[in-house]
């Protein structure tokens, strides 16, 4: 039973802080603390005409409710998109940047003030977030998928301090200060218009000296091109693949290095399958934080597979999430979660390869004998001194 003065309700929660706030304070506190002020009150403005209320303003913190969680990621997209506009004439070190987390759960509520797992929720969903962006919890992404027009990334499930059960969490790609930058840079590009017409006529100038260089006095004749077929390349005539940079979501930047190695390990192991065409290591770093679809990385990048990731750590476990994905189809082949302590990294890279081989069609035809073999080796050496494989388009590959 309730106690009295109590009550329960299921509402949208939006938090929101200030990224970097220490250091804003410790550079100029007055200077900060007017800013601060301005921009409580300019949030305040908008939670009201979003039909919400501000539950309490701790700190840098500002804590809102709404009944709808439509209202509630709106209002946050109005909220970065405002900031934006008075952050544009500021100078880079005194911007204040606000990150955002909406979530939608049940509440207990004291007279005006709300407590509880849903707002924790939105709080840890909120420190997920950029500085400018905006992340929303599972529940509240199935109420707004699809009635605001806004694109979002799955960012997978977390699990975060004082909740038991993993939360999911999105991301909004949609940058919601687009509109305002794109009126800000329309205004300095009128204002510095004939920089660019400078720069587009030396450019222009530029290639056309460059082709004619090219045509007229580094060009060979046609009679002395590679007469004797010095040329030609044994490519790969299996399927092409990329591994695009493991995302780090562990919160910690240090961890960045640790999954740029992960991605380069599994490259590598990749290239010595000499029947597989592997994207090099820098063409495939080039994609390090792009939200690009699947399609166009295999379009852009003539791919018929990717493999995609992400990393996090607690202490001295790591779980590594890997993803096969077809870029044909944007279907997932194959896709697995691993748990392990740091010290089987190694071990755990050379599995990882092997199950991609297996997933993108690769299947062993020496009979039972090495089929009972293969099921208990989990590494790449051993895997290629006992094995002949056969990928599914006839295609013929040998690991001697």
């Amino acid at each position: 039973m309730a106690q009295e003065g109590f009550k329960r309700k299921l509402t949208a929660i939006l938090s929101a802080d200030v990224e970097g706030y220490s250091r804003l304070m410790d550079e100029n506190e007055d200077t900060t603390i007017r800013t601060l002020t301005t921009y409580r009150n300019a949030i305040a403005k908008l939670v009201q005409r979003s039909r919400g209320r501000v539950v309490d303003s701790p700190g840098d913190n500002i804590l809102s409710e709404f009944t709808s969680a439509v209202d509630a990621v709106n209002c946050a997209v109005e909220i970065q998109r405002e900031l934006a506009e008075r952050n544009a004439g500021v100078p880079y070190n005194r911007k204040m940047e606000f990150r955002i987390g909406v979530n939608v759960g049940d509440v207990v509520q004291e007279e005006e003030r709300i407590y509880g797992d849903g707002v924790n929720i939105a709080a840890r969903v909120e420190g997920m977030s950029r500085a400018g962006g905006i992340c929303i919890s599972g529940s509240a992404y199935d109420q707004v998928s699809n009635k605001l027009g806004l694109e979002y990334e799955n960012l997978g499930e977390h699990q975060v301090k004082n909740i038991s059960t993993p939360i999911r969490v999105y991301r909004v790609l949609s940058f919601p200060g687009a509109a305002a930058h794109r009126v800000i840079k329309a205004k300095k590009t009128l204002g510095k218009k004939w920089l660019w017409v400078a720069a587009s006529t030396i450019l222009i100038l530029l290639t056309i000296f460059i082709g004619l260089y090219w045509k007229y006095f580094y060009l060979p004749t046609p009679t002395n091109i590679d007469p004797n077929n010095k040329m030609s390349f044994n490519l790969p005539k299996g399927p092409s693949i990329v591994v695009l940079p493991f995302v780090n979501m562990s919160g910690d930047p240090e961890q960045e290095y640790f999954c740029d190695g992960i991605t380069e390990n599994i490259t590598s192991a990749l290239a010595h399958i000499s029947e597989l065409l592997v994207i090099a290591r820098n063409t495939a770093f080039s994609f390090k934080g792009k939200s690009l679809k699947i399609e166009q990385i295999g379009y852009e990048l003539g791919v018929d597979y990717v493999i995609e990731g992400s990393i996090q750590k607690s202490e001295d476990i790591i779980r590594i999430t890997v993803q096969l994905v077809q870029t044909s189809s944007g279907n997932h082949i194959w896709s697995e979660i691993y748990d392990r302590k740091l010290i089987d990294i190694f071990k755990l890279q050379d599995e990882i390869t092997i199950e991609i081989l297996k997933a993108i069609g690769i299947n062993i035809i020496d009979g039972q004998d090495f089929l009972s073999l293969y099921k208990g080796i989990t590494d790449l050496p051993t895997l290629k001194k006992c094995l002949k494989i056969n990928y599914l388009s006839s295609v013929q590959l040998r690991f001697e």
